[in-house]
């Protein structure tokens, strides 16, 4: 925030959106500014049609008078398009700027088709969500895509994806944005923000459900087995996106990961894996939902084999949690269920000390599938409604 009369119109956006200032005199105290040019900045703010006023708030004064009037982010001048691609299935929403779901889709996108195939078809679903959510393409003012591969941020390219063959340092955004483009009609420069599937889960549930935890770490064990970390209210991402990749942590095994590289956590207790030991004993299972379908049955092969999956994912954990020393653990993904928690369970608290698990909360997800579509969301919203590219976006506008 900067103090006095350097506090944007951005500045005073960001002190609403995040209810440390909501009405104009909170406003003048926090940024030390006048009243008048709290009015002026604000002008813009509502001029580009971003905030609103709400209620009345309590009186302050003891002399009584008229309460003050609060201020709240609009979130109705606009909305997002957000996408989560697994390995063979994608599901794409339209959002509002709080993060509502409008309307939502869900189908086979196979990720080793490549990236024009997948996002050609990404772009025709957006198109189709819009129509059915009854907004006008030149209402989106981003699109956020989450992908279950390693992201350089700065970029939005894939980094050597170990389960996305072909989307190594691919134009994600521009075919994104030109797809999208192509099939409603909307402009080409559309911001699009592309990050790891389990980065932006870890980002969603966070924000919906533990804000206040400073330390939040999600692993998604699906067809393969990633981490994503929120620290500081931000997405722990590492140099170069790497960070959280736990799935190719060694375990000692012998088995051949999609990677290349032997004994890799992934190749023996991701969903993938275990879909690969109940097939060869004779149960049809391909990939990770294949095993959620089992699990949700109570197949008890494909129940034992998660609670020894989710052994070997509390051995790795243990270590994370020492290193991290987070609020709150979840596990989320195709093996999220009783028999893999429980496996974690059993050797996180064996193998961690007791002062690194002393305030710690080991959950499943509460948003579900959804988690990654809300993270996507707010990651474009936070983007956007930065204060200095909120003041950017305000001077584009002409207001």
């Amino acid at each position: 925030m900067k103090a006095g009369n350097q506090a944007s119109a951005g500045d005073l956006l960001e002190l609403v959106r995040s209810g440390r200032a909501t009405t104009r005199g909170a406003l003048q105290q926090a940024t030390g500014l006048s009243r008048a040019t709290v009015g002026q900045r604000l002008d813009r703010l509502f001029r580009a049609g971003w905030l609103r006023e709400g209620a009345g708030g309590p009186v302050d004064s003891p002399l009584g008078g008229r309460p003050s009037i609060t201020l709240e982010f609009d979130d109705a001048h606009a909305v997002v398009l957000a996408a989560d691609l697994d390995t063979r299935h994608g599901r794409a929403a339209v959002l509002t700027l709080t993060g509502e779901i409008l309307a939502e889709h869900t189908g086979v996108l196979v990720i080793d088709e490549g990236p024009e195939a997948v996002l050609g078809e990404l772009g025709r679903w957006f198109a189709e969500l819009l129509e059915k959510a009854g907004h006008p393409a030149d209402a989106v003012c981003g699109i956020g895509l989450a992908v279950p591969g390693p992201v350089d941020s700065d970029t939005g390219r894939v980094v050597q994806p170990p389960i996305m063959p072909g989307w190594d340092g691919y134009d994600i955004r521009g075919r994104l944005g030109r797809a999208f483009a192509e099939c409603s009609g909307a402009r080409a420069d559309v911001p699009v923000l592309v990050d790891n599937d389990a980065n932006l889960m870890a980002y969603g549930e966070q924000r919906a459900g533990y804000p206040h935890c400073s330390a939040f770490a999600l692993v998604k064990v699906s067809t393969g087995i990633g981490a994503g970390m929120v620290v500081g209210g931000a997405i722990y991402r590492g140099v170069d996106g790497g960070a959280g990749d736990i799935g190719h942590i060694r375990v000692g095994a012998d088995a051949l990961c999609r990677c290349g590289s032997y004994g890799c956590l992934a190749a023996v207790a991701s969903g993938g894996a275990v879909a690969r030991r109940l097939a060869d004993s004779g149960v049809p299972a391909a990939s990770g939902s294949d095993v959620r379908d089992l699990l949700t049955a109570g197949h008890p092969e494909a129940m034992a084999l998660a609670r020894e999956a989710g052994r070997q994912v509390g051995d790795v954990l243990a270590t994370v949690v020492t290193l991290l020393n987070p609020g709150v653990l979840m596990i989320a993904g195709d093996l999220a269920g009783t028999p893999f928690l429980t496996g974690v369970r059993e050797l996180l608290y064996q193998r961690a000390l007791p002062r690194s698990t002393a305030h710690l909360d080991v959950v499943t997800s509460r948003l579900g599938e959804r988690a990654g579509l809300v993270g996507a969301g707010a990651l474009v919203v936070e983007y956007l409604y930065a204060p200095e590219r909120a003041e950017k976006r305000l001077a584009a506008l002409g207001v």
